[in-house]
């Protein structure tokens, strides 16, 4: 694909974003699909499908990073129900995607704006600690939630990450799960929408362009950290995230009523 085919707002855009939602994903720990399908998408600046792939290569990227050296942390059971539960669901979320992309693009739309705020709102809210970690079966159903909106958005974390630090372990623990759960489910969507032709000349065009970002947001996380308290940060980060959910939501109605 040439470069000339690509408006320069688009790329700028993309570089901004990826290296803003790194940075985050490097203090808080989660929030850089999150944030990637807020901004790009809200925005409207890349098709969907486009985006969606797009993010869970750059996404590989950031948890191969994450979880070097801390494999042996892993709970295996708890990780292999989620992702059970998970691999359908990305089949379904995917399928999804592509039909709702060509005929209905306004419902996805909107169900991406909602799914943008109420996954927001939902991790700003710290969840209540279990007794006892959940069994196989909530595993399965929070996996296969987790895979639905995995295949529609690249994006699990609300869904998983309130599920799995809702779990009695070391927080050290829950992260470690939840990446390898994200590495595991993001391969298999990948493999899905590569088999179906999904991964484009676009999508590895950005994907070239932005994954070394993700490598600079994650040592600049490190190396400078933020002057607010991560608590501030991230209440910051999703205010915006929720405002362009509701942007997308009451434009993608008025859209539709013209």
């Amino acid at each position: 694909m040439e470069l000339l085919l690509i408006p320069t707002e688009i790329i700028v855009l993309l570089i901004l974003s990826v290296l803003i939602a790194s940075y985050v994903q490097g203090v808080t720990g989660f929030a850089m699909a999150m944030l990637l399908v807020a901004v790009l998408g809200g925005t409207r600046v890349l098709e969907l499908e486009v985006l969606a792939a797009t993010v869970s290569l750059l996404t590989l990227v950031n948890i191969g990073l994450s979880l070097h050296g801390h494999y042996h942390l892993i709970q295996g059971r708890v990780l292999k129900w989620l992702v059970l539960g998970q691999v359908p669901g990305l089949f379904l979320g995917v399928w999804l995607l592509g039909i709702l992309s060509v005929n209905a693009l306004t419902v996805l739309e909107i169900m991406l704006g909602i799914f943008i705020v109420l996954g927001c709102m939902a991790m700003l809210v710290k969840p209540r600690l279990r007794d006892n970690v959940s069994s196989s079966a909530s595993c399965l159903v929070a996996g296969m939630t987790g895979g639905l909106l995995g295949g529609l958005f690249a994006a699990s974390g609300p869904v998983m990450g309130w599920f799995c630090y809702r779990q009695p372990l070391a927080v050290v623990e829950v992260r470690a799960t939840l990446l390898g759960c994200f590495a595991l489910s993001t391969i298999v969507r990948t493999c899905i929408v590569g088999v179906s032709g999904g991964l484009t000349q676009e999508v590895w065009f950005y994907f070239i362009i932005a994954a070394p970002l993700v490598l600079f947001g994650t040592w600049l996380a490190r190396k400078y950290p933020p002057l607010l308290e991560e608590t501030v940060l991230r209440q910051a980060v999703f205010g915006v995230m929720i405002a362009l959910g509701a942007w997308l939501i009451v434009s993608s109605l008025i859209g539709s009523s013209l």
